[in-house]
């Protein structure tokens, strides 16, 4: 039996933060939730709580005492507030797994804001040089938490990471979220999943998906 890990979720009232921390709790980790506004988090709490009342959930005030209590670290946050919660944690996420979710589009969703030879998991990498940057769950909407099967098929999530065994490591959590995992590389991958994340909004917005869409790779 593996250990029971902590992990800390900033951002956890948005809608893929309050997606991840539903998922996740029906697994036996210990979940720290942190939100801008703290009475938020603490209603999230309590409706985890109401589903599965042995959930290990507790809300938190500060974002830098949830990633030092936390093994994990889920950034589920925006691009732009990532500098600024990397500059919060950065001191205690030292060789913590860290998870970007963050994808860099514009105000007009028809574009990526940072440059073809980087990537929003790589710049994050480079603002905690001494944690594990693992990319997850940036190709998945909202809404596919509570419907992990779309069309018969089990949404696949995409990994891309430096380090294998924070990679493995995060492969467990997707699992517990109820996807399958897909591993499709080093860090630098981030860029095609980021590219990928914004194809999928596009078509969402084209064809009216209603945010229920994810990728599959279907092979034999």
């Amino acid at each position: 039996m593996s250990a029971k890990q902590t992990i800390a979720i900033i951002g956890a009232t948005g809608s893929i933060g309050s997606g991840i921390a539903r998922s996740l709790a029906g697994g036996s980790n210990r979940l720290l939730l942190f939100a801008k506004q703290l009475d938020k988090a603490e209603t999230l709490v309590g409706e985890i709580k109401s589903r599965n009342a042995s959930a290990d959930v507790e809300a938190l005030e500060c974002p830098a005492n949830a990633a030092w209590e936390a093994d994990i670290i889920i950034l589920a946050v925006p691009y732009g507030a990532e500098r600024e919660l990397a500059e919060k944690i950065k001191a205690v996420a030292n060789q913590k797994v860290v998870i970007s979710i963050a994808n860099p589009l514009n105000a007009t969703y028809n574009g990526l804001v940072t440059p073809p030879d980087t990537s929003a998991a790589e710049t994050l990498q480079q603002l905690l040089p001494h944690s594990k940057v693992v990319k997850a769950f940036n190709t998945t909407f909202a809404a596919d938490f509570a419907n992990t099967v779309i069309a018969g098929k089990q949404v696949d999530t995409f990994l891309a990471g430096d380090d294998e065994n924070a990679v493995a490591t995060v492969s467990g959590l997707v699992k517990t979220a109820g996807f399958n995992p897909v591993m499709a590389g080093g860090l630098a991958v981030s860029r095609t999943l980021e590219s990928m994340a914004l194809l999928l909004i596009s078509l969402n917005i084209k064809y009216n998906y209603n945010w229920l869409a994810g990728w599959k790779v279907l092979h034999q």
